[in-house]
């Protein structure tokens, strides 16, 4: 599989640069979306060597990977595409774990399952995800242990089957309820996450709401 990673940035100068490194140091791609950063995320991305799309102000998560994803679909050949996270949360170790399992099943999608690693996440962090998990496994209609986790592996064929309109963490599930819509089965590998100081750009209210609105859209769509 010709494989790339593409990581949705915003304020990461502390991590992003060894995050990057580590990653081409595997010989892999990278592609960072700088989501309006007012720190150094930019420079220390393209110095260790991701090609960098930067926003000029912060438009959100899910607008800097849709930007991501039509860069990839318009001016690349990869077939595989790995997400992940600038913050450092996300083991670059773990993304063999992806690549040998979608070769070895030839999976169109797969998400990272936390839950194998759950002693160290913060209490209503777990249990928020494991009702969100729930709630979404139902709407999709396969069981994901762990729908919030933004490092996965989608599938140019995958990606190129659905089309995406959030522009925040919700279109995290909204690639979910999407792919799966498509009849696109959803699979599953245990990561684990490193768990930081770094503060959470999820706003709890504003975001939760953004979720149930995107259920009810998915229910009576």
């Amino acid at each position: 599989m010709k494989t790339c990673v593409l990581i949705p940035s915003y304020n990461d100068g502390r991590t992003i640069g060894s995050v990057v490194k580590d990653i081409k140091d595997m010989g892999l791609e990278i592609i960072v979306v700088d989501d309006g950063s007012s720190d150094d995320t930019e420079k220390y991305a393209s110095e260790n060597g991701a090609i960098v799309i930067k926003h000029i102000k912060n438009l959100g998560k899910g607008a800097s990977l849709k930007e991501g994803f039509s860069f990839i679909v318009r001016m690349t050949n990869f077939d595989t595409v790995i997400l992940m996270d600038g913050d450092g949360q996300h083991d670059p170790n773990d993304i063999q774990k992806f690549i040998s399992y979608a070769e070895k099943h030839g999976s169109d999608f797969i998400i990272g399952n936390r839950m194998a690693f759950a002693k160290d996440m913060p209490f209503v962090r777990l249990a928020t995800n494991k009702f969100m998990s729930f709630l979404l496994s139902m709407v999709c209609r396969q069981y994901i242990p762990d729908t919030q986790c933004g490092f996965r592996l989608i599938k140019r064929r995958a990606l190129e089957a659905i089309n995406l309109s959030s522009n925040k963490f919700d279109l995290d599930s909204e690639i979910l309820i999407k792919i799966s819509r498509k009849k696109f089965k959803i699979a599953s590998v245990p990561v684990e996450t490193i768990y930081r100081d770094e503060s959470s750009h999820i706003d709890p209210v504003k975001d939760t709401i953004r979720f149930l609105i995107l259920l009810v859209k998915s229910y009576f769509g």
